[in-house]
């Protein structure tokens, strides 16, 4: 039997899935309770186990390590939530990677910044809406027949899905969005209301209205992090000089209040130096620029962008991906634009680009419209950014010229066709 400790903040979906698959197969799993968001994933003794310091984090009593949800929950299941044959376990898979593709991106820029810890992008939010409507009519016709998502019986298929649709079905899923998708309600209902579900999640309760966004929310959680962080750094200082006052003189600990899911992901991370501080300034303002596409529609926004763009400072480049033809499903296209914008997570200071996949499953391309601070490759300036621009051909466009602005203006309203004569099928921001 499997037997462990599993390292999580409170009320972590992705954890979730660990904990209900070990209730079903008997798994010993415990979680420490002394695990700190923010502190102990960015300990010396963290990181040496789980480099990427990200949770949830698994480790067996035998010293085995694992990180990430689907793949701690697959090791401490047993073969019924795994698939009984090859098929059924290809399924389950199948369904694994439909919850964090199709599901999971839309439920965060949906829910996360009512919650306040994304800032609130009205384009990505009302997106989000009908990536969210589609995924549930896949869901829906699919299970019109069907009990479980894969066999007779709750599968880790059903254990994945359900919690990557718990923040939607009970923060902006209201009774009038989910009607038309009874068979999707009805299964979800079934899964949160087994036994060992309920165990690890509790009650869930569907929620009654949906919850709004409030824009004062997101800017009160960062400026109470902060203050948190400074707090902290101020506490230590003054235990230390404490100690060196009264050294025999033991003071009684005051409690301290345990940060829940929301502040956990907001944790601060150590600032760094930022790569495009070596360059001029300029006179565009990336972020207000930002807040203008967000906001306004395309008719208003693009002509905003050449009214303050700053030749002199900033460059665009067009990036057209060069293995065009080993793409295959377009949800996996869609996942290489994610992965790569990840992994340039701190450049969105000085940079915005739209990246379109045009195409069908099989036959699609990918390509974008970048504009960053500089007049050179912007990824040479780190080696955090170079993991995967050369996989692109990269091509510095002209701002004075027509056809450069006409590029602008496909991209960043997300229309027309690729070179090949492919139409627009998604497109994804950078800000």
């Amino acid at each position: 039997m499997v037997s462990g400790t599993l390292y999580t903040y409170p009320e972590n979906f992705r954890a979730y899935k660990a904990l209900i698959a070990a209730k079903y197969s008997s798994a010993d799993i415990k979680v420490d309770p002394n695990f700190v968001f923010g502190e102990t994933n960015k300990s010396d003794g963290f990181l040496k186990k789980f480099p990427s310091g990200k949770v949830p984090a698994f480790e067996s009593s035998d010293g085995k390590y694992l990180q990430d949800g689907n793949a701690i929950a697959y090791y401490v299941a047993n073969d019924q939530l795994r698939g009984k044959n090859d098929f059924e376990k290809a399924q389950v898979l199948q369904w694994i990677c439909f919850a964090d593709n199709e599901i999971l991106p839309a439920s965060c820029a949906w829910v996360f910044p009512i919650l306040g810890i994304i800032q609130y992008d009205k384009k990505a939010f009302d997106r989000s809406k009908e990536d969210v409507r589609a995924a549930l009519s896949v869901l829906n016709s699919y299970l019109l027949t069907r009990t479980y998502l894969v066999g007779e019986r709750i599968s880790l298929a059903d254990v994945s899905v359900t919690c990557n649709l718990l923040l939607l079905y009970t923060h902006v899923l209201e009774p009038e969005f989910r009607k038309p998708f009874a068979n999707v309600n009805r299964w979800f209902n079934t899964v949160v209301n087994q036994p060992n579900f309920r165990a690890v999640v509790g009650e869930v309760k569907l929620c009654t209205k949906a919850a709004e966004v409030d824009p004062k929310k997101f800017q009160q959680l960062q400026g109470a992090a902060g203050k948190a962080g400074g707090k902290d750094k101020k506490e230590k200082k003054e235990e230390k000089k404490e100690k060196k006052q009264a050294p025999k003189k033991e003071k009684e600990a005051e409690p301290v209040e345990e940060m829940d899911a929301t502040e956990a992901a907001l944790a601060a991370e150590p600032k760094s130096r930022d790569p495009f501080e070596v360059l001029p300034k300029g006179t565009f303002n990336m972020d207000d620029y930002k807040r203008c596409y967000s906001n306004e529609d395309e008719s208003k926004s693009i002509p905003y962008f050449w009214e303050k763009f700053d030749p002199e400072n900033y460059s665009i480049w067009m990036g057209e991906y060069k293995y065009n033809e080993e793409l295959s499903k377009v949800f996996m296209s869609c996942n290489l634009i994610t992965g790569m914008y990840q992994r340039l997570d701190k450049m969105r200071k000085q940079a915005f680009a739209s990246v379109c996949l045009f195409g069908t499953d099989n036959d699609s391309s990918i390509s974008g419209i970048w504009v960053w601070r500089g007049q050179d490759l912007a990824f040479t300036l780190s080696p955090d950014w170079q993991i995967d621009y050369e996989t692109y051909d990269w091509k510095k466009l002209d701002p004075k010229s027509e056809e450069t602005k006409k590029l602008v203006e496909q991209y960043f309203s997300w229309t027309g066709t690729d070179k090949q004569g492919r139409k627009f099928n998604q497109g994804k921001i950078f800000k």
